[in-house]
C-alpha cells in the first residue's frame, strides 16, 4: 500500500538523485566542451562556479540527512506505523526541497536564514517522529 510516508521516502531519494544527475550533467557538459579535464573535479566542486559548489552542498545535505530522516520513515514502514509519519510526511518533503532550492539560489544572509528555517522544520518533524515511533514500538 502506498502511504504518504512511502511516497515521501521515494521523493526524498528521488530529489537527492535529481541533484546528483543535475551535477553530473553539468560536469559532463564541461568535460565534453573541454572546460574541465575529466579528472579535474574536486568532490565539493570547489574549483568550479559558486552555483556548482552550492549544488554539491545541496546534494551532500540530502545524503547526510537520508540515514536519519529516511531511517525514521523506513522504521515507520517496516513496523506498520506509518500513521505516525503520514500526517507530516509531505510537509517534511516540501521543507527538504525548499531547503535545497534555497541552497542553490544564494548565500545571502536572508536566504541562508530561510534555508535554516526549512531545515529546522525537518528536524522538528524528525524529533517528533522519533519520540512517537519509539513510544509506539516500546508499548
Amino acid at each position: 500500500m502506498y502511504t504518504p510516508t512511502l511516497i515521501t521516502l521515494m521523493g526524498f531519494i528521488g530529489w537527492a538523485l535529481f541533484l546528483l544527475v543535475l551535477m553530473e550533467a553539468i560536469r559532463s557538459k564541461m568535460v565534453i566542451f573541454k572546460q574541465v579535464a575529466p579528472n579535474g573535479f574536486n568532490p565539493n566542486n570547489s574549483n568550479l562556479s559558486a552555483f556548482m559548489q552550492r549544488l554539491a552542498r545541496a546534494h551532500a545535505n540530502c545524503i547526510e540527512g537520508l540515514p536519519i530522516f529516511g531511517g525514521l520513515m523506513l522504521v515507520a514502514i517496516v513496523t506498520s506505523n506509518t500513521s505516525v509519519t503520514d500526517e507530516l510526511a509531505f510537509l517534511f518533503l516540501a521543507a527538504r526541497i525548499i531547503q535545497s532550492l534555497f541552497h542553490l539560489a544564494s548565500l545571502s544572509s536572508l536566504v541562508v536564514t530561510l534555508r535554516f528555517t526549512a531545515f529546522t522544520v525537518q528536524m522538528g518533524i524528525a524529533v517528533y517522529w522519533f519520540y512517537t515511533l519509539f513510544s509506539v514500538i516500546l508499548s
